[in-house]
């Protein structure tokens, strides 16, 4: 057979590569052919899909301290991922968070950088931000925005949120109070009119504009195009000549769940599988018992036990291959 591992990170655990590569382990260990396809839905590790980081500016972390952000330059496009410059990791966590403090400079910071070195195309990957600043930190730090105007700007978004529901959706989980999500879904709402003043932009009628606490909506106020990130890396990647000739795919990511099914790696390669009529499964390390079904999935929990799943992700998802292969039709 011929193998297409089209697979999204197994977070905390293993990075889409390298789950790609253990699939690709089982698939010659039965004389299959594989090709290895690590992928995002835009959010964390599209950086990496897209090529990995080449580059490292110091720039304004989430709160305040300097940090050095990894992103991409190449032949004229520049690949961000706002997560390496302005996300929860970076401040310590939800815990560790200053919700209302938190701001996207740093991205703003790397964005400027990437304009300074002669970028024709820049990509901002969102998701793992830490902030919910409305973008207003990036807007900001970038020096001369008219500069925009002269580049191809795109941002990829992995939600569809609305700008002024950022706070609500995706406040809590940054570390937000109730009172401090209604302080932060106030401030969303004036930066609405701020940003339809300045640049003539109603950032409340994008969709996707919430993502990253906002930021998505910030910077379509400077002319950025959101796009789902999904179908902006698979078409970085080629995907669908990918495809051709394909007679099985296995995808995957670190939790299956209703929202893999709303623009993630797995319920978008279950689409294209659909469509194209290809024969398709998934190894996931864990499966909610809603989507139990959904589609022909192994979870690595089910059949290794949790410690296993944990401590030795890849044998673990070569091992799932290897069923997966060996039940194939």
């Amino acid at each position: 057979m011929k193998v297409l591992a089209a697979v999204d990170k197994f977070r905390g655990t293993a990075t889409a590569a390298q789950v790609a590569t253990a699939i690709g382990h089982a698939c010659w260990q039965l004389g299959h052919d594989c090709i290895e396809r690590p992928l995002a839905d835009g959010g964390e590790g599209t950086l990496e899909a897209l090529g990995g980081a080449n580059r490292t500016t110091l720039v304004t972390g989430p709160l305040g301290d300097p940090v050095n952000a990894d992103w991409r330059l190449h032949r004229g496009t520049a690949i961000i991922e706002m997560a390496c410059a302005s996300g929860l990791l970076l401040a310590g966590g939800r815990e560790k968070n200053d919700a209302v403090a938190a701001s996207t400079t740093g991205t703003g910071e790397i964005i400027d950088a990437a304009l300074d070195l002669g970028a024709k195309r820049i990509i901002v990957c969102l998701g793992g931000s830490a902030t919910t600043d409305g973008g207003l930190g990036a807007v900001r730090a970038i020096q001369t925005p008219a500069r925009l105007k002269g580049v191809e700007f795109v941002v990829a978004c992995d939600v569809t949120t609305t700008f002024t529901d950022a706070a609500k959706v995706f406040g809590p989980q940054k570390g937000a109070s109730p009172a401090q999500v209604q302080l932060l879904t106030t401030r969303l709402e004036r930066l609405v009119q701020m940003y339809k003043e300045t640049y003539g932009v109603d950032v409340s009628l994008l969709p996707g504009a919430g993502a990253a606490g906002g930021l998505a909506g910030g910077l379509a106020a400077l002319g950025a195009n959101l796009v789902p990130g999904f179908d902006l890396v698979a078409q970085e990647v080629l995907l669908d000549e990918l495809l051709i000739d394909v007679d099985l795919i296995i995808t995957g990511e670190g939790y299956m769940d209703n929202e893999s099914f709303s623009g993630k790696v797995v319920g978008s390669m279950a689409e294209l599988a659909a469509e194209k009529k290809i024969q398709i499964s998934a190894i996931c390390g864990d499966i909610h018992q809603d989507v139990q079904g959904r589609l022909n999935a192994v979870s690595l929990v089910e059949l290794f036990g949790l410690e296993s799943a944990m401590h030795q992700p890849l044998h673990c998802i070569e091992q799932a291959a290897l069923k997966i292969l060996r039940e194939a039709k």
